[in-house]
């Protein structure tokens, strides 16, 4: 079985975990935009890997735009996050984003990082901006994505890689 792991990675995390699943199948691993869909013929299996971000997977658009192009492939994704996996919010991302003919394409989480001081400008402001909003509630009230937001401090690095996350990947391969 030949394959090819493409990622977008914003922070890091998406790479990582392209990496070790790179080291684990001997797969080749590019970024995303980096990626020709005419040279991914020649693999039998493509793995793709982005953030999530306000729902939506990085890099998906490519699959979007080239799936058809790819017919007869064995395709899987997975996505990064910085919250901790809860089930519903993982269904939810599925359904916003593998729908039309991504539709059955095998989805898999994997947890990532959180770390304000590499964020962008516009992903730092509107981060601190949810942050007031969700310190005003009850911390037993907070939804699992408001839980990845607030575990960290401001000045403080989040990293919840674990190799681990790839196994169920590995397993479907």
């Amino acid at each position: 079985m030949s394959g090819i792991i493409l990622y977008k990675s914003k922070y890091g995390a998406t790479k990582k975990y392209a990496e070790w699943i790179a080291e684990r199948t001997g797969f080749a691993c590019i970024k995303t935009d980096e990626a020709d869909v005419k040279k991914l013929a020649e693999y039998d299996t493509i793995i793709l890997g982005g953030g999530v971000y306000a729902s939506g997977i990085a890099g998906l658009s490519f699959l979007k735009k080239n799936v058809d192009k790819l017919a007869g492939k064995k395709i899987l994704v997975y996505c990064c996050g910085a919250s901790p996996f809860e089930q519903g919010a993982f269904d939810a991302v599925v359904k916003y984003n593998l729908k039309g003919n991504l539709e059955g394409i095998p989805c898999f989480y994997c947890r990532g990082t959180f770390s304000l001081s590499e964020m962008s400008f516009k992903d730092r402001t509107l981060c601190k901006l949810l942050r007031k909003v969700v310190a005003k509630k009850n911390p037993e009230d907070y939804e699992p994505w408001e839980k990845g937001l607030m575990e960290v401090r401001e000045d403080e690095r989040g990293d919840w890689t674990d190799i681990s996350y790839i196994e169920p990947i590995l397993a479907a391969l």
